[in-house]
């Protein structure tokens, strides 16, 4: 890959981090009216997750931080269907697996930005995912 897919690619894993790292009544706060189903996010949060090795090997994202987004995407997979049917916002509240990765995307963007509390995505208006689907928009 060239530098500037890299750099876009660390920059769509941090906002990813940045909106599971958010306490949960920011997370409903930012999902708003929005119906965002709970098996989109962890279809994007996973292909987060597979993307991170070949970032680190390029020396885009820290070796630390893949060993997380490993662990984030284990947590996720663990999730059975029935835990992935429903709204987000719902399982936000309802999902301990939540909790785990929010405490991890913390230490991700900690790590990385000295903070963990980033500013949430533009969720209006933003560019597809790297890999093209419109699943969910993170801008």
């Amino acid at each position: 890959m060239n530098r500037l897919n890299d750099e876009r690619l660390r920059t769509w894993t941090l906002r990813w981090m940045a909106l599971l790292a958010a306490d949960s009544q920011d997370q409903r706060a930012w999902l708003g009216d929005r119906d965002l189903d709970t098996a989109s996010v962890v279809e994007e949060v996973e292909l987060v997750c597979r993307i991170s090795a070949g970032l680190a090997e390029r020396a885009v994202l820290a070796s630390e931080d893949t060993r997380d987004l490993q662990e984030l995407g284990r947590h996720l997979a663990a999730l059975t269907p029935d835990r992935r049917a429903g709204l987000w916002a719902e399982s936000l509240v309802t999902d301990r697996t939540w909790t785990e990765v929010r405490t991890l995307a913390r230490r991700i963007l900690h790590r990385t930005t000295g903070d963990w509390r980033r500013p949430l995505p533009d969720p209006a208006g933003a560019p597809h995912p790297p890999h093209g689907g419109p699943a969910v928009v993170i801008a």
